[in-house]
């Protein structure tokens, strides 16, 4: 059966996609996602990362989530207990989004779902992780890191690139 192209169903199927594929790449980067980094990395780079592993890390999603409080409130900076919460909220407000797009380009452009959807967690990798982490200085630039260092930030794009596919046509095919 073709399904008639609707916008609106396609970006809620996505939406719905994008939470979920939020969700599943934190699972991947706190489950095999760093025993793929380790895997593909050196040995002085694993034992450096056990060293730095031990102290708490402040991610891309947490900076960004000081920021905008700190540019809405005129310069109020949240605690660490309170970035530790708000980072996530970044994350799945960013995956939604994303999966939004997502599903709204798929009704306009089924090209979009080339790869299972790889190729556009391909393309949210490199303008997300590669272009706009670094140039809102959130998080460290490509340039300085080895390639390998992004081995698990890009299969967990990958992942989450086929996961709001899947839901989208789950969802797409009951809207």
């Amino acid at each position: 059966m073709i399904q008639e192209r609707h916008i609106v169903r396609g970006i809620l199927a996505g939406l719905a996609g994008g939470l979920v594929a939020a969700w599943v790449m934190n699972e991947f980067m706190t489950g095999p996602g760093p025993k793929l980094q380790q895997a593909v990395q050196s040995l002085e780079a694993n034992e450096r990362d056990a060293i730095q592993s031990e102290d708490p890390k402040e991610d891309a999603t947490m900076k960004t989530a000081d920021a905008v409080v700190s540019t809405v409130t005129g310069g109020q900076h949240l605690s660490w207990a309170q970035r530790e919460k708000a980072g996530p909220a970044v994350h799945y407000a960013f995956g939604a989004f994303m999966g939004a797009i997502y599903g709204g380009l798929a009704e306009l452009w089924p090209g979009v779902r080339s790869g299972f959807g790889t190729t556009f967690g391909s393309i949210l990798f490199t303008g997300a992780d590669l272009v706009a982490v670094p140039a809102l200085k959130v998080g460290p630039s490509p340039i300085d890191q080895p390639i390998r260092a992004q081995v698990s930030p890009w299969a967990a794009h990958l992942i989450y690139g086929i996961t709001p596919e899947l839901v989208r046509r789950a969802t797409r095919a009951v809207l």
